[in-house]
């Protein structure tokens, strides 16, 4: 009842930070229906949950990992149209073929030498790629609020 990060499996919200990707893209008019999406990134937090959500929005889905061959995974991200990265490693995606027209979350935040660096490089050769710092943190922070305000009126109604 009081899970508002979404963490729990049966917890009544959706992670804050998947749901705020989702709707950064909605929010960008990104179309989701037959589009190719790829998941960087397995986590139980970002990885598996963001999947899920563009499953439901009828993307094509597929999550890519640390397994995942380096000949694979330029395969995938060549074919994309939506990516999100979640892995937790300083500019991991940097120079794979990207469609021009492809759109870019970067879920990362690594400190460097005092500063914040996305899972990405900067400035990427696409049609929109989200900012470190200063993207996805930031919806993640109002996913948190407005869950944290829906269950709250939930609790009140009671």
């Amino acid at each position: 009842k009081k899970d508002v990060d979404g963490f729990h499996p049966l917890s009544k919200c959706i992670a804050c930070t998947p749901k705020g990707i989702i709707d950064y893209l909605k929010s960008e008019n990104v179309v989701f229906e037959g589009k190719n999406a790829v998941v960087i990134g397995r986590s139980n937090i970002v990885g598996k949950p963001v999947a899920k959500l563009l499953l439901g929005l009828n993307c094509n889905v597929t999550i890519l990992h640390s397994r995942t061959t380096k000949e694979d995974m330029n395969f995938y991200l060549a074919h994309a149209d939506i990516v999100v990265v979640a892995v937790g490693k300083t500019h991991f995606l940097k120079d794979q073929s990207l469609k021009e027209t492809a759109v870019i979350v970067d879920v990362g935040i690594n400190r460097v030498d005092g500063k914040l660096h996305g899972d990405c490089a900067p400035n990427l050769n696409v049609k929109l790629q989200t900012p470190v710092p200063g993207g996805v943190g930031q919806m993640t922070v109002y996913e948190l609020c407005e869950n944290t305000y829906k269950a709250y009126v939930k609790k009140k109604k009671l």
